[in-house]
């Protein structure tokens, strides 16, 4: 076949869409880099990164991807125990600071001896007895090898809890900016002074 053929041939088979004059390339995979986790692109502190389940619930809070930039009261609470009463103090504070951005979070721990075995009797205390609305997680360890992340970190920046109603405040960044032991009520102008500090 001359040339002047082929070159017909292939005009002819270009314009038909059957063949394509251009040189050939090779193909190109996309590599697709996952954004970061909402926790992640925040910048919250890891030890806040974990999920806890709601108290009596399936559902799951993760103090990064539900709270994060948010100062936290973090609180190690039991049902059967003198100091049980200031969940109504828990309340109010919540109620006081929720605008201004504070989260109160309650942390059920059997460490003491005195959780209820059953966790409708914990919620019970809490939901029903004492109006709770701020955000209660189902019960966990708050002491020792078995703390989980959160009051392991608690322990390590301040101190662990001596007793049930410890008061951890934490900033946005994740550095705990002051502790309270039982005995400081939730009313105490301490504890309120600690708060209007950090939310300001």
């Amino acid at each position: 076949m001359s040339n002047r053929h082929l070159v017909l041939v292939v005009s002819a088979l270009t314009l038909m869409g059957l063949f394509d004059p251009r040189p050939a390339r090779a193909e190109v995979k996309a590599t697709v880099t996952p954004p970061p986790s909402a926790s992640t692109a925040k910048g919250c502190p890891a030890f806040l990164d974990h999920d806890f389940r709601k108290l009596r619930s399936n559902g799951t809070v993760n103090l990064c991807r539900d709270f994060a930039g948010k100062p936290l009261l973090l609180v190690n609470t039991a049902s059967h125990c003198g100091y049980t009463p200031q969940f109504k103090g828990l309340q109010a504070l919540h109620e006081r600071y929720k605008n201004a951005g504070l989260v109160v979070v309650g942390f059920p721990s059997d460490d003491f001896r005195q959780e209820a075995k059953d966790e409708s009797e914990t919620a019970e205390v809490c939901f029903v007895n004492y109006g709770v609305t701020f955000v209660m997680l189902s019960p966990t360890t708050v002491t020792g090898r078995n703390a989980n992340p959160v009051f392991a970190e608690l322990a390590r920046q301040q101190r662990a809890p001596g007793w049930n109603f410890n008061k951890y405040l934490v900033a946005a960044d994740g550095k705990v900016t002051a502790y309270f032991d039982s005995s400081i009520t939730p009313d105490s102008p301490q504890l309120n002074r600690a708060i209007a500090a950090l939310l300001h």
